[in-house]
């Protein structure tokens, strides 16, 4: 028991420091955030655009999907540029054109290198310093920088309307015709962008770095990594390898004084107490996780057909209805909606066994509503996003209603408030059954980590709430990554680590001990790399050099417990063979499997390849991002749901057999067709981009001109032969499910219990408290009480 405070005391402290770092930085982004300028002004006093007006572009840009088109500063969509890079490139080629045209009477290309250098000097003067004024809030541009933003705002008028000679430039970019039909905010979005464009050129103080700490690599006016960005690359690489060395040696000296696993019970002790009305509703939950996954995954392939014909779908011209930034947007919402509901019903599962076998009062009523208000969210927060990006909601009503434009969290404001509110549902839901338990005598230490990973997951999400429709896109990103990051990767991994313990320790199969000292041991890991971790996402979002600091020496951290995760696969793998019952359990622990390995490759070593600054500096916006999501979010978190989703499936249907060959068929071709997706197609494309922005600069990687080369063409052709085995083993697990929801077996009606008893075994063959009060019976017992189902 003295074990347990100990781990109790270190995960407190890891929390209120991380989270104290978290605070402290995350001043530092209100503090240091690049300023919008009251006004921008010519030298001669002529007024370019305000700070309403920037605004206002931003929204703008948001209304058409934001992240989902293109990508700022780095984070969005990968098929049309990234609006920073290629506006910044633009504007420069401009000035240089203007200048030969002034200076030499020729065009640029024309001059000597004598000649082009001088201009490039003075080019690089003119853009890296800082015209700012922060006593009047206005920004001075020169006149001739005033023609190159003109004629720069000119390009991206047209290209954002229907101007035909652009029709195969916005095919290229998978950008629908007449994008923004509206003249005036096409001209709010070009200021947008130019003030974008604007941080990433301009040094915060002279002589140093720029306000995107000189991201993206563009050599025509010195945007290269900075000092400090090779420092922190070079420490976060030492501590990713002390981290392993030490966690080697503090995991295999603990593993030396590991007690034996308990003998296994003669039964599932989970089947011996009859299904309660929630757990019976559990069902339309599992139908709705494989109905999105489904949907999902068809809309990942046709988003993936836009990379080649950014338009239509084979000669069909489907970007009138269904343009990429559509079909992306529902293609990442529906992810989260669906692994997120995979992770709900597998905490409302385990509700009632927490509390001894029975429903608090009015739980089902409570299960029904909260799956209708997801359906109600989900419903409208698509219909949202399509009114807005098909430009017909109003302006003012879209961010409410219809797109926030920011990647992850695209649903409308409103939308965004309703999933909160059921999210919060599920966790007075799960509080109902979890209190009363936790007032019971006995070993609550692992129900203790549970009920925290639930309070987290119940309210983190709200931070989303911090930043509003014009908020400053800094400001908003530091917000944003708190749900990505700080929300997902860290509250729902601490949820699934306590959930999987608790389940394995109810089935008799691990000792409580080792599992909450097991459970509490990885959160601490976890939360230790994770929560300061989430400034890795912004070192180049208008951030100061201690955001990268913070970012690249904690998620350096967070690879580490993910090097032992052979060994967890390797546990739970070996769990099927511990009793015969577990050949029932056989699919669901392989999915857990699958999330192990996904977790060490994708997390791990995907993700890492592209966390130090050094990496990111030049790969942030590439195919390489894409990589690393595709792996992190299905490879574990799917998989994760998906195994959760089978769990829940063999105990609501008592009598399933799982269907060996389309389960084998779900597996594999699953795995199979993500390790084709990526390997044979994103991560090849991602170097080869990777390659070009080291050499050229990041607007070459994402140019039209190089995407659309014949290499990188046949390379997302080929991603076809990947998502149509991703589809397959998709289309077989959720026949699967399907099959089992309409398994109907008569026993699943009864209310039977043990003779009022509650809880359950925590060691096979030994007589202790279960989980609840009164619960006091071995796996024998049980397994002789006539009462399984």
């Amino acid at each position: 028991m003295k074990k347990y405070y100990k781990l109790w005391w270190t995960l407190i402290a890891i929390l209120a420091v991380t989270f104290g770092i978290l605070g402290y930085v995350g001043k530092e982004v209100y503090r240091a955030a690049p300023p919008i300028p009251d006004q921008v002004v010519s030298e001669q006093g002529t007024v370019l655009m305000t700070r309403e007006s920037i605004l206002d572009g931003q929204t703008a840009w948001q209304s058409v999907g934001g992240m989902q088109l293109g990508s700022v500063w780095g984070h969005g969509a990968y098929q049309a540029p990234d609006w920073t890079a290629d506006w910044l490139h633009r504007e420069l080629v401009n000035w240089l054109e203007l200048a030969a045209q002034d200076n030499y009477g020729q065009p640029y290309d024309e001059l000597d290198g004598a000649q082009q250098n001088a201009l490039q000097y003075a080019l690089k003067r003119a853009y890296r310093s800082n015209s700012f004024d922060p006593q009047t809030g206005e920004l001075v541009v020169s006149e001739r920088r005033l023609e190159a933003i003109r004629a720069t705002a000119g390009y991206y008028h047209r290209l954002f309307g229907d101007a035909p000679e652009l029709q195969q430039t916005r095919s290229s970019y998978a950008m629908k015709e007449a994008t923004l039909p509206n003249a005036e905010r096409r001209e709010r979005l070009a200021e947008f962008f130019f003030w974008t464009a604007w941080a990433a050129a301009t040094e915060r103080t002279p002589g140093g770095a720029t306000y995107t700490n000189n991201w993206p690599h563009e050599p025509l006016i010195d945007n290269v990594p900075t000092a400090e960005n090779i420092v922190w690359s070079i420490v976060s690489v030492v501590l990713l390898i002390a981290g392993i060395g030490g966690l080697v040696w503090v995991w295999s000296f603990a593993r030396s004084k590991d007690e034996e696993d308990p003998v296994a019970p003669a039964t599932d002790p989970l089947t011996s107490f009859a299904l309660t009305p929630s757990q019976r509703a559990l069902g339309k939950y599992l139908f709705i996780v494989v109905a999105l996954f489904t949907f999902q995954v068809f809309l990942g392939g046709f988003t993936a057909h836009y990379t080649v014909e950014g338009q239509g779908f084979y000669g069909i011209d489907t970007s009138k209805w269904f343009p990429y930034s559509l079909v992306r947007t529902w293609h990442i919402q529906s992810a989260l909606f669906w692994i997120a509901t995979g992770f709900l019903a597998a905490g409302l599962f385990l509700a009632p066994i927490i509390n001894g076998g029975r429903d608090p009062k009015y739980q089902k009523l409570g299960v029904d509503i909260l799956f209708w208000a997801l359906v109600a969210v989900v419903a409208g927060s698509f219909i949202g996003n399509y009114l807005a990006i098909a430009q017909v909601m109003p302006p003012e009503w879209s961010f409410w209603l219809g797109h926030q434009g920011y990647e992850y969290v695209d649903l409308g404001r409103l939308w965004q408030i309703g999933k909160f509110t059921g999210v919060a549902f599920w966790l007075v839901l799960m509080l109902r059954a979890i209190v009363p338990a936790l007032r019971q005598p006995g070993d609550k230490h692992l129900l203790a980590l549970l009920t925290a990973s639930v309070i987290a997951i119940g309210l983190f999400y709200g931070a989303g709430f911090f930043y509003g429709e014009k908020t400053h896109i800094s400001i908003m990103e530091y917000w944003r990554w708190w749900i990505v990051h700080l929300w997902v990767e860290g509250f729902f991994e601490v949820f699934a680590t306590a959930a999987l313990a608790f389940i394995f320790c109810s089935m008799g199969l691990v000792s409580k001990r080792l599992a909450t000292i097991a459970s509490l041991g990885s959160a601490s890991l976890f939360m230790l790399g994770g929560i300061p971790g989430t400034f890795h996402h912004l070192y180049f979002s208008g951030t100061t050099t201690p955001v990268m600091a913070v970012g690249a020496t904690f998620s350096a951290l967070e690879v580490v417990p993910l090097i032992v995760l052979g060994y967890e696969a390797w546990e739970h793998y070996s769990l099927k063979s511990r009793a015969p019952w577990m050949q029932q359990l056989k699919w669901p622990l392989m999915f857990f499997v699958a999330v192990a390995f996904w977790n060490m490759l994708g997390a791990g070593v995907l993700g890492f390849s592209i966390n130090p600054p050094i990496a990111l500096y030049y790969v942030q916006g590439l195919n390489t991002t894409a990589t690393h999501a595709h792996a992190a979010l299905f490879g574990v978190y799917g998989f994760l749901a998906l195994g959760f989703t089978l769990l829940v499936l063999r105990y609501i249907r008592p009598s399933l057999v799982f269907d060996e060959k389309l389960m084998k068929t779900a597996f594999w071709w699953l795995n199979g067709g993500l390790v084709l997706m990526l390997f044979t197609s994103l991560l090849p494309v991602g170097i080869i981009q990777f390659v070009a922005s080291a050499s050229e600069g990041l607007w070459y990687a994402r140019s039209e001109g190089f995407m659309q080369g014949g290499l990188l063409q046949t390379l997302r052709w080929v991603r076809t032969i990947g998502d149509v085995v991703f589809i397959v083993g998709a289309l077989a697990v959720a026949w699967q499910v399907v099959k089992g929801l309409l398994v109907t077996d008569s026993t699943i009606s009864g209310d039977r219990a043990i003779s009022g008893r509650g809880g359950f075994p925590e060691y096979a063959g030994e007589t202790t408290p279960g989980f609840s009060a009164g619960a006091e019976m071995t796996a024998g017992q049980l397994a002789d009480s006539g009462e399984t189902r």
